[in-house]
């Protein structure tokens, strides 16, 4: 059976594409200061863990401290806004999952547009969703 990339995949794979002169761009001394990954759900959950392992892996490669900071709450909205106001330098990471881009459908305040806010680095993990619902519900 072949299986195709959903569509969430295929776009954060074009808007990394198109993000990429940017990255050339970036110093080649970088980072020459503590990189903060922001992770905007609680520690020991999924975010908080690939947050970690990602952190030890780049300090590893850069030489240089990347430190996860865990800003739960909201759905993940109060990390999200964090990263969204700081400067866009290089020296703040965010890890996130789906409500990243539902968030602003689902709440009224979310003061950080997904699209506008942010440009993806690397798509991190994957994984599989399923919709359950009772056979007796419909759609009206």
């Amino acid at each position: 059976m072949h299986r195709y990339p959903s569509p969430l995949i295929a776009l954060t794979a074009l808007v990394a594409v198109a993000h990429a002169g940017a990255c050339l761009a970036q110093s080649a001394d970088y980072p020459l200061k503590t990189v903060r990954i922001i992770a905007p759900f609680p520690p020991g959950g999924s975010v908080d863990a690939v947050a970690r392992l990602l952190a030890v892996r780049l300090a590893e490669s850069y030489g240089q401290q990347f430190v996860v900071d865990n800003r739960p709450g909201a759905s993940g909205t109060i990390g999200m806004e964090l990263a969204a106001n700081a400067p866009a330098d290089g020296y703040t990471l965010v890890v996130n999952t789906i409500p990243m881009v539902t968030n602003p459908f689902m709440f009224s305040k979310v003061r950080h547009d997904p699209l506008r806010d942010f440009a993806p680095v690397s798509l991190l993990t994957g994984t599989a969703s399923v919709l359950v619902a009772h056979p007796a519900v419909t759609c009206a």
